[in-house]
Parts: structure tokens; sequence; C-alpha cells
């Protein structure tokens, strides 16, 4: 594995993705069992949580006070599921990043790809750093209150009296466990997605790099056309793969910010709680940022190159010139990644969603009134 090198160990770690070098048996049966362990607990935790608002909610604020980390954490299920089912196919991706002709050729190429590869590695990092700070955080201040008091972090449906100290502890461990678990095949999920659109960034400049090459004959037009085509294919494979995902966080995460804001608004001081809070909502609008970012970056990335291909010095073959022409003609249609087909994945969708949080919130806060 070459590339994505860091955000391939997340991924591993989260329990989303078994090593592709463990072929044999007994390797694949100890992951599956690892996988079956985390699916177990994310679920549990995601249907204990339910059951309390089923159970016990009476008002907006039982219910924004579990919902918050439910939609959370069923995303992160929901995720792991579907990165599980869709394992051959993700393979599948990786290995078109490895094989020509997304393979770089020569020298040039592959600074091109080493600049991305170290990219993804900084983004990976910076994400990884500030949802582990805001997840550390919360157990730390879990810790010093909820615990000392014999109280849970998340209220949830007991099934079972958990009045003695030692259920207590299982119960709390349990819970902590579960969340940890949820936020890191959240972050491993992201970070491959978005790992996955830069390097849809690096493929379309190495194409820009390659049909500079046409005119000393050193690659054919035929090729950077193949190239051309094969990233449209990558594109459109990763955005069915991962379309339901990204569309399942977008509405988790507009409604997460809404209850987040209200439980904020209705929050008389500022304490250690409201912090953690606030980083929780830091780390979801960073998330959902980060997809449109990278999105809006793709679009705009495919577009840029009618621009190189025009500034480039035509070659007097006509054969040649049809190529690029239909180059041109097919690149008018930009790459886009939209969420079930239906919102875009771009800095307007960003924009939209914080407005749509806004609304709801407004009308919590309006309803509660």
């Amino acid at each position: 594995m070459h590339i994505l090198k860091l955000t391939y160990t997340i991924v591993i770690i989260s329990g989303c993705f078994r090593p592709q070098s463990w072929t044999s048996l007994f390797k694949r049966t100890v992951y599956n069992i690892y996988r079956l362990y985390i699916i177990t607990m994310i679920c549990t935790f995601t249907i204990l949580q339910v059951m309390d608002i089923i159970l016990y909610a009476n008002d907006i604020d039982d219910v924004t006070n579990n919902l918050y980390m439910i939609l959370n954490v069923a995303s992160s299920c929901y995720k792991i599921i579907i990165m599980t089912l869709n394992y051959e196919k993700i393979v599948a991706l990786i290995s078109y990043l490895i094989e020509e002709p997304f393979k770089p050729l020569d020298s040039d190429e592959i600074k091109i790809r080493q600049q991305y590869d170290q990219t993804i590695r900084n983004n990976t990092l910076r994400y990884t750093t500030l949802v582990v700070a805001a997840t550390i955080f919360g157990v730390l201040f879990s810790l010093f209150t909820d615990f000392r008091h014999k109280q849970l972090k998340f209220k949830e449906w007991e099934p079972f009296n958990s009045s003695s100290y030692m259920i207590f502890c299982f119960q709390y461990v349990r819970q902590i466990l579960s969340g940890c678990h949820s936020v890191v095949v959240s972050v491993a999920t992201d970070n491959l997605i978005c790992g996955f659109l830069m390097h849809i960034c690096c493929q379309i400049e190495i194409l820009e790099y390659r049909l500079k090459k046409i005119l000393s004959n050193q690659v054919t037009v035929g090729y950077c056309v193949d190239h051309h085509n094969r990233i449209f294919e990558f594109a459109q494979i990763m955005n069915v793969e991962f379309t339901k995902v990204i569309g399942f966080q977008f509405v988790a995460s507009a409604i997460v910010i809404c209850c987040n804001l209200y439980k904020l608004s209705v929050m008389s001081t500022l304490n250690a709680d409201n912090i953690w809070l606030i980083m929780y909502t830091s780390c979801i609008l960073t998330q959902i940022f980060i997809y449109c970012w990278f999105g809006n970056k793709v679009k705009l990335k495919s577009l840029q190159l009618i621009d190189s291909i025009f500034h480039m010095e035509w070659p007097m073959d006509n054969s040649v010139k049809k190529n690029l022409l239909m180059i041109m003609k097919r690149v008018m249609t930009p790459i886009e990644i939209s969420t079930v087909y239906i919102i875009n994945m771009n800095l307007n969708s960003f924009v939209t969603l914080l407005k749509t949080s806004y609304s709801v919130y407004n009308l919590l806060v309006s309803t509660n009134g």
C-alpha cells in the first residue's frame, strides 16, 4: 500500500477495512470478530439511547439531550456496515490509483503524486487531532464529573439495575468505549472519502502535465483520452459507493448542529460541559465542511482542465485536435460528487446546511417557548 498510508492505517484500526495482506482464513476470522465486536458496541449504544427517548422523553429538552449523540453514533454504525459490504469495490478503487493510467510515469508525475500524498497526510493529521482532542476532553471531563457522582455520560435505557458499583462501572466503560469506537469509525471514513477526492484532483493535474507532452511525442493523445475517461469512471464509482454515507451524514449533521445550538442556548452559565459541547459541534461542522470543501475542489479542478488545454500549444494534426476537443466537450460537465444524487458536495451546500440547521433551531426555540 503506497498511497493513503496514514488513512489506510486508521481505517484498519476502526474495523472498517481488513488489511489486503490478511488473506488466510485465520486472519480473516480474527478481523471479522474484531469488526463484529465494534459493530455490536456501537449498535447497542444506539439502541439503548433510542429506547430511552421512546420510554422516558417528555419534552424537547429530553429529546435533544440524547438525539445529538444518537445520530452521530448511528451514522458511524451505518458507515462501518457500508464499508464492510463494499470491501471488494473499495479495494478496486485503491487498485485504480496504483495501476496505469493513474500510476506516475516519470519523476515529475511522481513529484505531483508525492505533493498530494503529503497534503492528504497533513489534512488527515489535522482533522484526526481535532476530533481526538475533543474526545479526550469529553472523556476526562466525564471522569471528573459523571463517574465521581456515579452517573453515566449519556442517558440511556438500562435493561438491568445498575445500583451495583461493578455493574455501573461496566456500563460506564461500555459507553465510553462505544463512543470512542464511533469516533474512530467516523474519522476513518471521512479521511478515506476526502483522500479519494484529493486523488481525483491529483490525477487531473497529472493529466494536464501529460497533455503538455503530446507535442514532444512523449505520450499519445489516445493515452490522455483513456486517462481522462478513467478519471470520470473513478469519480463515478466513488460517488456510487459513498453517496448514501455522505447523504446520511449530511442529514445527521444538520440535526446535530441545531440540537447542540439549542442546548447551548438554554444553558445559563459557561462551564466545562458547555466547552465540550462547543468542541463537539466544531468537529461536526468540520466533518461536513471537509466533504463540501474537497467536493468543491474536485469540481473546480475538473473545470480548470479546459483552460489548460486552451493554453497549450495545439498540434497541427487534425486527429489530435479532435481528441482534444472531445476532452474539452466532456470537461464542460464537471466532476461533481453528490449526496444521494440530490445535493452536490460544494461550498454552497455547506451554507445551505447551516441555514437549514439554524431554521430548525429557531423552530425548536419557538416550540419550547
